[in-house]
């Protein structure tokens, strides 16, 4: 079998926002229902038919409305206390969003600040692998032209966390770019923010082939 990011036996941490969460079974979190029927889950079933040899678990952590500064505050419970061998981030379209529907500001500094501090104590308790997914918006009310400069910028953040830790990026946004630009925005991302079935899909196949899972 090719060498994968992947590794037999690793447990496998997603979390992030609701875009993570999409429909997790928050009673049996760890159950085939708790992994949701969004890219999480996707990811798992392909994964483990991919490459079933490896023995893979999953766990979904995502929580709707999530902030960094929100994920940070639960990472005790939701993160460290799995012991996961691999650890999947997606996080920071929310720290945008409510600058725009509720005046809640959080600065880039503020962001990277609760970002950092998740990986950090992460490599200092468990020295995981990581995956990190850039937030992304397409232009599909709510977001408008104004969600850029507040975004892009958390974008940078995660693509240079990314390298300074040694994890996989997967480039969300310029992937949904591209897709958006083929046919519409909202074929992929109904709000601009949340991905239809078919961006859940184009999610999943990125992060499958950004750990070296490809389709045969």
């Amino acid at each position: 079998m090719t060498t994968t990011f992947l590794r037999p036996g690793d447990r496998v941490l997603l979390t992030g926002d609701s875009i993570t969460d999409w429909g997790r079974d928050r009673e049996q979190p760890d159950s085939p229902w708790g992994l949701g029927h969004g890219y999480a889950g996707i990811v798992a079933a392909l994964a483990g038919a991919r490459r079933p040899d490896l023995g893979l678990t999953f766990h979904n952590r995502g929580v709707g409305g999530d902030t960094a500064r929100m994920l940070r505050e639960r990472w005790q419970t939701d993160a460290l206390d799995l012991e996961p061998t691999v650890v999947s981030v997606f996080v920071g379209v929310n720290d945008t969003w409510r600058r725009f529907d509720s005046g809640a500001v959080t600065s880039t500094a503020e962001f990277e600040e609760h970002y950092r501090a998740v990986l950090d104590v992460t490599r200092e308790r468990l020295d995981p692998r990581f995956v990190l997914v850039e937030p992304f918006a397409l232009p599909v009310p709510p977001v408008h032209e104004g969600w850029r400069a507040d975004l892009d910028p958390r974008i940078h953040v995660v693509r240079r966390l990314a390298a300074e830790v040694g994890a996989v990026l997967v480039p969300a946004d310029g992937l949904f770019a591209a897709a958006a630009a083929r046919t519409s925005p909202e074929r992929w991302a109904f709000d601009g923010v949340h991905p239809t079935p078919a961006g859940h899909g184009l999610l999943a196949e990125a992060w499958l082939d950004a750990v070296g899972l490809p389709a045969a």
